[in-house]
């Protein structure tokens, strides 16, 4: 028997599903680190140091006896090397440069410090996430909803770049915004 056109038409369009919904089963899952619900406290961008090379000493016998909290061969000045990587002047470190954060600190806390803010923070996230955890077919097959979740929330880089720039701040360091 013959089947009609309506029939081969329903044939190819139920062929074309499964093939489609075969082919979206194989894509892989959302990374780790966008999926919200994502188990654990996410990665520490703080962990991977960069540390100098190993240096072998001339003599093994006259190695120090380690103590903690001191410098120690393979990185003789951590906290030096941390404010040269962020563009400080490391020098400040030896000539009294915690004067200059105890004035950071007391500009930054002029307007009272909220004790636990951490938590608190951490639960109203939390609870945001709930609130826009995706639709009920983006639950049921795992979509992500990262983006859209905090759309509202996201900084344009290149129009707060052009505020500053407009403010007269200089901006050197900026690669200019891509075509």
């Amino acid at each position: 028997m013959m089947l009609g056109k309506t029939n081969r038409f329903g044939a190819r369009a139920l062929c074309l599903t499964l093939c489609l919904g075969a082919l979206v089963a194989c894509t892989p899952k959302n990374p780790r680190l966008l999926n919200l619900s994502a188990p654990g406290p996410g990665p520490d961008e703080f962990s991977i140091l960069p540390t100098k090379p190993l240096q072998s000493p001339e003599s093994y016998d006259a190695l120090p006896a380690p103590t903690p909290g001191m410098a120690n061969r393979a990185d003789a000045t951590p906290q030096a090397d941390a404010v040269a990587a962020l563009g400080g002047n490391p020098a400040a470190l030896a000539s009294g440069g915690g004067a200059r954060d105890a004035a950071l600190i007391s500009h930054t806390t002029r307007f009272g410090v909220t004790p636990g803010i951490r938590q608190t923070l951490a639960a109203a996230d939390l609870e945001f996430r709930r609130r826009n955890d995706g639709r009920v077919l983006e639950r049921l097959f795992d979509v992500n909803v990262y983006y859209r979740a905090y759309k509202k929330q996201e900084l344009d880089q290149y129009r707060e770049l052009e505020r500053f720039r407009r403010a007269g701040v200089r901006t050197p360091a900026v690669p200019p915004k891509p075509q």
